[in-house]
């Protein structure tokens, strides 16, 4: 049996400004279910058949947003496989969302990443061989 990654579960702010974020990377992804649990916070899982991501309404309003690659305990980044980099950018900077990381050069990949609202990373990644030693490869530099 192979592992893939069935879902993610992320507890956010603003569930709908999520949902916005989401859908403007990724238009294939609808709403599976949109609910509300017994103590009243929403819940939404957003994606395809094969993938979704759990959206949890917080409870919480911390003093500070999430920064992922500071060194504290948490998730840095969330990477997706797209068909096109290239739009998916154009998709994001023209709904307003700035990249996050400038994009790298590498001769077997595309990659760009943007922060959600919260603060989160993410990365989207096109592959530009089915090779998978070239899709792989380290040794070449990314910058």
């Amino acid at each position: 049996m192979s592992a893939r990654l069935e879902h993610a579960n992320l507890i956010v702010r603003d569930i709908d400004v999520t949902i916005r974020f989401l859908q403007t990377a990724f238009p294939e992804f609808g709403i599976r279910a949109d609910e509300i649990d017994p103590d009243g916070t929403r819940w939404v899982h957003i994606g395809t058949h094969e993938t979704y991501i759990a959206l949890n309404e917080s409870t919480v309003r911390p003093a500070e947003q999430w920064k992922p690659y500071t060194g504290v305990p948490g998730v840095n980044h969330l990477a997706y496989e797209v068909d096109d980099a290239d739009a998916l950018r154009d998709r994001m900077t023209a709904a307003g969302y700035e990249e996050s990381t400038p994009p790298n050069k590498h001769p077997w990949r595309k990659r760009v990443y943007f922060l959600d609202p919260d603060g989160n990373d993410w990365e989207f990644i096109q592959y530009l061989t089915n090779d998978p030693e070239k899709r792989h490869d380290y040794t070449i530099s990314h910058k």
